[in-house]
Parts: C-alpha cells; structure tokens; sequence
C-alpha cells in the first residue's frame, strides 16, 4: 500500500477516525486505525460499539489495507511539517512515513484481523440540515442519565414522523425536548434511542452549515453519513419513558423571562453552591418579579430578575445547576414559564411558534425556613 496526503487533511482523517479507537481492548486491532487505499483512502477507528470511517482525499499509488497503531501514527502525522506526507507499508508490514526531510518506520498489522463494521441496511436515510442536527444533540444529551440501572435512558430518543425529527432526554429529574419540522416529507415513521456516547461523537463531527446529514436506520444499529465521515452505533433497546404523559400542558400560571437576564440572576444565587455544598434555589414568583435565595454553610444570597405576568406568590425549589442547564440550552431569547404549584415541575416553552422546544425540571421540596 502507498499513497500520499496532504498533511492538514491526513491529520484532520485521523484525528476524526481515532476518537472510537478502543483505549484498551481484548482484541489488539481495535487499539489501532484501519487504513484501507482503494478507490479512495480510508480510514476507521470501532471499538465494537461506536465506529466512524473517514473518507479521505489522496493519491493512491498503491492499493492495500493494514491496521496502523493509532495514538503513534496520528503524534507522527501532526509533528510532521506542513508538506506533503507519504506512507508506504510493504508485505511485511513495515511502514515508512515521509515528511519534508522527516521520515519515520513504524510497524503495522494485518487487516484481516481487524472486525468489520455492522451493515446498516435501510430503504431510505433521513436527512436534516447539519446546524439543525447539531443544535437538536446539544440542546438534549446535557439531560441524558448515566444511572446504568435504566441503560435506555442512557440516550437520547429519537422519533421521526413525515413532518417532523424529534429528541428526548430524561434522567428521573428532567426532560429536555427539541423538535425540528422538516422541510420535505421524510417519507419515515420510526423511533429508536441512540447511546448519548454516539451522539456526542456525531454533534463533534457536525459542522455549522445548511449541508445535510443523513441518518439510517437498521435492525439494530443507526448510521449517521455525515460530509466525508459516517459513523455507525448500535441503538439501545428499552421502553423509553411516556414522555408526552409526564409533561405537564395544563399549568394555570404563564410567566414570559428574558433568558439572558433570567440565567444571570440563578447564576449570581448558584455561586455558593457546589456539589459538596449543596442546597436548592428557592423561587418566588409574585407579580411581574421574580425573586431567588439560597443558604448554605457558606453563606447566603439573594436576587431578582423581573419577568411578565402573576405567579400568584408560588414559591418553589430546584436544583441550580439542572435549571441553569436547561436555560443555557434555549435558542430564544424569551422564554415562557409554564408551573402549577410548588410540587409541580417547571416547564421552559417557548414564546414563538417558530420554535418547537421543552426543557422541564422537577422542584426539590423545601423545607419550612431554610
């Protein structure tokens, strides 16, 4: 095998195909880059239950596959100068890598022992806007749960319509939705839950831009085909949580916030509170006002922030960093505060129909005098 590369596009390869490199592995091959010169080089990183493959360009002067030591060669690739880069690897899988006046002989290993990648068969992919895809993830994967005891709600829940491409995260103390209509019909009717691990591997191979990214779906594992890269992950299997049953719809009291000011407020009240001293925000929502405090072994503070509407003097706590969360997470500006009493959980709306979101947190009770 033998080819050459340029080096920023070689390293941007590898560095995307390593990250689904197995650290440590029963199987040896998974700790390393597969690497396979055909029509076009390719290159993938699986740890049997994650993989991405990277499509890259190059001159193919020779064609061949080998497993090449991951961590090894993407520190020789990166140190290399700013020239072109080319990799030999003989029958005896001796691999010369030249750069500029750099050269390196690493040792590779034999492609057949390398496992292949789950085959994703479907009739038909769905496809959505990268941006969109990338804001759905990172709008909902902060509330996925890491209890291991309820593993399918270890990732997010996708349900696909003709209209629309929804995500759902729950972890026992929220829920983070966001929903994207679709320009054309998908043409689809499905629902499956992917491991949050996969998707944070997807949002960081996503780009800011109107480009498609197309997922398909298989008996047991989705692709995502996104650019020159698609990763492949098995989907959990599970009944997900009702969710449309747990979200409230009917709270009596609607306030409208500025996000901004809203989260600044929390913000200034969260400072004396951490993970090893911890205590509840307590809200008071009167007329157009809203008030926050805390105390803790530290210390206590207070704040305001004005808001539109009569909360009717409905006090109630929450955990500081999961409303923080879900405020950071919201793409509008204002935002509508949906409660019901001190017991019910809060839930962010939002105030324009161009958006189609719902980020909901369960109070914490309160003590009388705290």
């Amino acid at each position: 095998m033998k080819f050459t590369c340029e080096k920023a596009v070689l390293v941007s390869a590898v560095s995307v195909a390593s990250r689904t490199v197995a650290i440590k592995s029963a199987l040896p091959a998974l700790e390393g880059i597969y690497v396979k010169a055909g029509m076009h080089l390719l290159l993938t990183g699986y740890n049997l239950e994650t993989g991405i493959t990277v499509r890259t360009a190059a001159q193919i002067l020779e064609t061949g596959e080998c497993i090449l030591p991951a961590r090894l060669f993407f520190d020789i690739i990166r140190k290399l100068p700013d020239d072109m880069v080319s990799v030999t690897v003989d029958e005896n899988y001796k691999v010369s890598i030249r750069g500029g006046i750099s050269s390196f002989t690493i040792m590779a290993g034999s492609a057949e022992d390398y496992p292949e990648l789950p085959d994703v068969e479907s009739e038909k992919g769905v496809q959505i806007p990268q941006n969109k895809l990338r804001e759905m993830i990172s709008g909902t994967i902060f509330s996925v749960s890491d209890n291991q005891a309820r593993p399918i709600h270890t990732g997010c829940l996708f349900e696909v319509t003709d209209e629309s491409i929804t995500m759902v995260a729950v972890d026992g103390y929220r829920l983070a939705r966001r929903t994207y209509h679709t320009q054309e019909p998908t043409g689809r009717t499905m629902k499956f839950v992917v491991p949050a691990s996969g998707l944070r591997e997807v949002e960081k191979i996503l780009t800011d831009t109107d480009e498609p990214a197309t997922f398909v779906l298989g008996r047991k594992h989705i692709l995502f085909e996104i650019g020159d890269a698609t990763l492949v992950c098995r989907i959990l299997e599970g009944e997900f949580l009702d969710w449309r049953r747990v979200l409230p719809t009917d709270s009596p009291i609607k306030l409208v916030a500025n996000v901004s000011t809203l989260n600044a407020s929390i913000e200034r009240v969260g400072l004396i509170i951490s993970e090893k001293i911890k205590s509840p925000v307590r809200c008071t929502f009167s007329n157009n006002r809203a008030d926050f405090r805390t105390t803790t072994t530290i210390g206590a503070a207070r704040d305001r922030c004005d808001v539109a509407g009569d909360g009717n003097d409905l006090e109630i706590g929450f955990n500081c960093r999961y409303i923080l969360e879900a405020l950071r997470a919201i793409p509008t500006q204002e935002v509508t505060l949906e409660l019901k009493n001190g017991l019910s959980p809060i839930v962010f709306t939002p105030c324009d129909d161009k958006y189609d979101f719902a980020y909901m947190v369960l109070p914490v009770r309160l003590k009388a005098e705290e």
